[in-house]
């Protein structure tokens, strides 16, 4: 088996460290080319998707790691698939923890791992997408806060596309993760009707947005490296980086995705 550095949370064996934390779980593939990212190609070839989606881990960590330091919350990666653990060595430091993903589809998946991190020991989880690298710190702060100070409630971080780029639990509720159409623009919708069902109060963080196609990915460039206007969002340094050194590809992207939206005015 690959060695690697990272400690891998055991649900069987609740851990007295996590006992009053909230859980903040990125949920994230093996950042390899081919397997990450792959609707950015084209205009990114899979080897340029798969670092821009490195660079993305690397920010959103980054982001939970300054949280950790502020409030009572511990940054964790739910990773799939099972046998890839070495691919986050060197990626994100050493001390965060992997949990595995299990389950079929994407519902499932984010269902089983708030419940392996309850039963690991956690007052309360977020379920972070790694696709939203500039989301502001301030967002996980208020996450954590609310579910840590409030009886049972649900914290819900909606994305630009109607889909969520978190959601805060603090019980267990399957049923915010049922009959959910997974990657269209009503999931953020159909998951405050669950909650409804429920009677589950839903706290609402800023609406950001992810970046998994052509005119988002253009949209980061332009806040982050055309016009700096991206301030209230994360720095994402990483991100940054990565975007000036395939700067050719992205502004004749950026061009053609500006083009497209003014024509769709």
């Amino acid at each position: 088996m690959s060695m690697h550095p990272h400690a891998i949370i055991d649900p069987k064996r609740p851990s007295a460290k996590f006992q009053g934390r909230c859980a903040l779980a990125v949920m994230a593939k093996a950042p390899k080319a081919g397997r990450v990212k792959t609707r950015l190609s084209p205009p990114l070839d899979l080897y340029q998707a798969a670092a821009l989606n490195t660079a993305f881990l690397r920010d959103t960590i980054a982001c939970l790691k300054e949280v950790e330091a502020a409030v009572e919350a511990i940054a964790v990666i739910s990773y799939t698939p099972i046998g890839e653990e070495a691919s986050f060595s060197g990626i994100v430091p050493d001390d965060v923890l992997l949990i595995p993903q299990r389950g079929e589809g994407f519902g499932e998946r984010l269902q089983h791992t708030a419940e392996d991190l309850f039963a690991a020991g956690f007052r309360a989880v977020c379920l972070i997408d790694s696709d939203s690298p500039t989301v502001p710190r301030s967002a996980y702060n208020d996450a954590v806060e609310c579910l840590l100070a409030h009886a049972d409630c649900a914290v819900l971080g909606p994305s630009a596309d109607g889909g969520y780029y978190l959601i805060g639990l603090n019980t267990l509720h399957p049923r915010l993760f049922e009959e959910i159409n997974w990657s269209t623009p009503v999931v953020a919708e159909q998951t405050r009707q669950r909650a409804q069902e429920l009677d589950l109060p839903v706290h609402s963080l800023p609406t950001w947005f992810d970046v998994d196609d052509r005119q988002t990915l253009a949209r980061l460039y332009r806040e982050l490296v055309i016009s700096d206007t991206g301030r209230e969002g994360f720095a994402a340094t990483h991100t940054v980086d990565y975007l000036r050194t395939i700067t050719h590809h992205l502004d004749e992207m950026s061009m053609a995705a500006i083009s497209e939206e003014k024509a769709n005015q």
